[in-house]
C-alpha cells in the first residue's frame, strides 16, 4: 500500500500492506506432526500429527472463511478491531502494518500476545500465520534492534545473487526470531529505467530488482531464496505486474495497464519464482486491458486461474493485495470483493481495515451456504492455506526458529526439523532425499541425494571438526550439527 506524495520519507509511513505470493503443493501428502491442532469446541480433536485434512473436516464453515482472511493490525501493538477479528470471525492471519523501531523483542511480544488468542473457539487451535512486508528501503515495516537496515531492492539488484541470498537469510532469520512466520516480499514486477520515475507503485520507491526481467528473476529469486533458507516464507507479488502503470491502485481508481499480454517477458520473473518454490503468489488490482478488460486482476478468473494456475501451474496460496481501503475497488462492497476473489481462484482476502472483515466473512459463508460450487472453492482454498502452514510448522515459529536441541548425537525427529528449519525444505522430520540435497548443496557436497564418505566429509569440513571418513553421518557429526543449530536458532 502506497501513498502518493513529494516527501519519500513521509510516504514511506504508509507502505506498510503487503503485496504477495505463495506455493505449496495442494496435492502433495501433508508432512506430519508439524502443526500442533486443537479441536474446535464440543468436538474430540484427532492426533496431535493431524492432517490439514482433518483439520479442515473439523472446522465449522465459518472456521474455514477465517483461514481465508487476513487482516492488518499496527506493528506496534494489537488493535481491538485485529483482536475481534480473529476471536469473532476466526481470522486465521494477520499482517502487521504501519512502522515499528521497537526491534526483535518488541516484535514478538507483539506476536506472542497475537498468538495467544488461538484457541479451540476462534481458529481451530490452527497458529496465526503473521505476515509483514520486510522488502527494504521505502518498504521496511520492521526495525530497530536486532533488525538490520534493507536497502532497497534497486540496491540489492546491484550484488550478486549470492550476496542477496545470503542477506536475505539474515533477514529472515531476525524476522524468525520475532515470530514472524510470512514476508510480503519479493515484488518480481518489472519497470524499465525510462518509465521507473513515473511507475508510482513500484519505480517511484525503487521497489525493483533492476530494469530488465532477466535482473529482477535472478535477483529476486536469490531474495526469495534466501528468506526461505530462514526458514521463512514469501509471498511473490504483484502478478501480473505492476511494472506499466502510473497511478497506485491504493490511493487512485481505474489504474489499467495498457501494454502487458498474457505472455509478455514481464510474466518471466513470475514463473521462475513459482517454479522456485514461492509459497504465495500475490495478486494487484490494477486492471489489465489486453488481458481481461475491465476487470480488476484480483477479480479476473482469467489472470488468477487462467494464467497464475494454468500458465505457471501455481498450486500454492493465492493471495490478494489489500481488499480492505484500495480506492481501485472502492465501487465494490467489501463482502462483493471477498466474493469476486475466492471466485477467481483465490485463497486469502488481505485487508489492512478489520471493520471489513465481517462483511467479508458473511458475504462468504452466505455465498457457501446458497452455492455448492462456491462451498467447494472456500473448501480448496482452506485447505490450501492450511497445508501451507503445516509445511511452514507456525507451532515451532510462534515459540522459536526451532526449539533449542540437546546435543546426543541422535539424529531424530528433532534433529531433522531443525536442519529442514535451517535448510529451508518442508518442514515433516523425515530425513529423506530433499532434505539430503539441500544439506548437501548446504555443506558444499555434490546434491545426488546419498548420504556417503564425500557429504560427511564436506559436512565435518562445515561444522569446523575433523574429518574421520566416516561413510555417515555418525554420533560425533551429529553433535557437531546439533550444537551447530543451536548457536544459529
Amino acid at each position: 500500500m502506497i501513498r502518493d506524495g513529494r516527501n519519500r520519507e513521509l510516504l514511506a509511513g504508509a507502505l506498510a500492506t503487503p503485496l504477495a505470493v505463495a506455493l505449496v503443493a495442494s496435492g502433495a501428502p501433508a508432512a506430519s506432526g508439524a502443526l500442533v491442532w486443537r479441536a474446535p469446541t464440543g468436538q474430540a480433536a484427532p492426533t496431535r500429527s493431524a492432517s490439514p485434512r482433518q483439520q479442515l473436516h473439523s472446522m465449522s464453515l465459518a472456521q474455514r472463511v477465517g483461514q481465508l482472511l487476513m487482516v492488518g493490525t499496527p506493528a506496534t501493538h494489537v488493535s481491538a478491531g485485529a483482536r475481534r477479528a480473529i476471536t469473532g470471525h476466526h481470522v486465521g492471519s494477520v499482517v502487521l502494518t504501519g512502522r515499528s523501531t521497537k526491534g526483535v523483542a518488541g516484535t514478538r511480544q507483539v506476536v506472542n500476545e497475537l498468538q495467544s488468542l488461538v484457541d479451540r473457539r476462534s481458529t481451530a487451535g490452527v497458529p496465526l500465520y503473521v505476515a509483514t512486508d520486510q522488502e527494504g528501503g521505502y518498504v521496511q515495516v520492521l526495525r530497530g534492534p536486532g533488525f538490520s537496515r534493507i536497502p532497497t531492492a534497486l540496491t540489492q539488484g546491484t550484488w550478486s545473487a549470492r550476496t542477496v541470498k545470503a542477506r536475505a537469510r539474515t533477514w529472515g532469520n531476525q524476522l524468525r526470531r520475532a515470530g514472524v512466520s510470512l514476508n510480503l516480499a519479493p515484488v518480481m514486477d518489472t519497470v524499465s529505467r525510462s518509465f521507473a520515475p513515473s511507475n508510482r507503485p513500484i519505480g517511484y520507491y525503487e521497489r525493483e530488482f533492476g530494469h530488465t526481467p532477466h535482473r529482477v528473476l535472478m535477483k529476486g529469486t536469490a531474495f526469495a531464496n534466501g528468506m526461505r533458507a530462514a526458514g521463512l516464507q514469501v509471498a511473490i507479488k504483484h502478478f501480473p505486474g505492476l511494472g506499466r502503470v502510473r497511478g497506485n491502485t491504493d490511493v487512485s481508481s481505474g489504474v489499467t495497464d495498457r501494454v502487458t499480454r498474457r505472455h509478455s517477458g514481464s510474466i518471466r520473473p513470475f514463473r521462475v519464482g513459482v517454479r522456485a518454490g514461492a509459497h504465495f503468489v500475490m495478486v494487484g488490482t490494477a486492471e489489465y486491458a489486453k488481458i481481461d478488460k475491465g476487470t480488476p486482476a484480483a477479480f479476473s478468473h482469467t489472470i488468477v486461474t487462467g494464467m497464475l494456475r494454468h500458465d505457471l501451474g501455481f498450486d500454492g496460496v493465492v493471495i490478494s493485495d489489500d481488499l480492505g481501503q484500495a480506492k481501485q475497488v472502492q465501487q465494490w462492497s467489501p463482502g462483493r470483493r471477498a466474493v469476486k476473489f475466492i471466485r477467481a481462484g483465490g485463497d486469502m482476502v488481505l485487508t489492512v481495515r478489520p471493520s471489513t472483515v465481517a462483511p467479508m466473512a458473511h458475504a462468504l459463508i452466505r455465498r457457501a451456504e446458497h452455492v455448492p460450487a462456491f462451498r467447494s472453492k472456500v473448501d480448496h482454498a482452506a485447505l490450501r492455506v492450511l497445508r501451507a502452514k503445516n509445511q511452514a510448522d507456525l507451532e515451532a515459529t510462534a515459540s522459536s526458529a526451532w526449539p533449542r536441541l540437546v546435543v546426543d548425537g541422535v539424529l531424530g525427529p528433532h534433529t531433522t526439523r531443525a536442519t529442514q528449519h535451517w535448510l529451508g525444505v518442508i518442514v515433516d522430520g523425515i530425513w529423506g532425499p530433499v532434505t539430503t540435497r539441500a544439506f548437501q548443496r548446504r555443506v558444499g557436497s555434490s546434491p545426488d541425494g546419498v548420504i556417503g564418505p564425500h557429504t560427511v566429509a564436506a559436512a565435518q569440513r562445515f561444522l569446523g571438526i575433523r574429518r574421520d571418513g566416516a561413510s555417515r553421518l555418525d554420533h560425533r557429526t551429529v553433535r557437531a550439527l546439533q550444537r551447530y543449530l543451536n548457536a544459529h536458532r
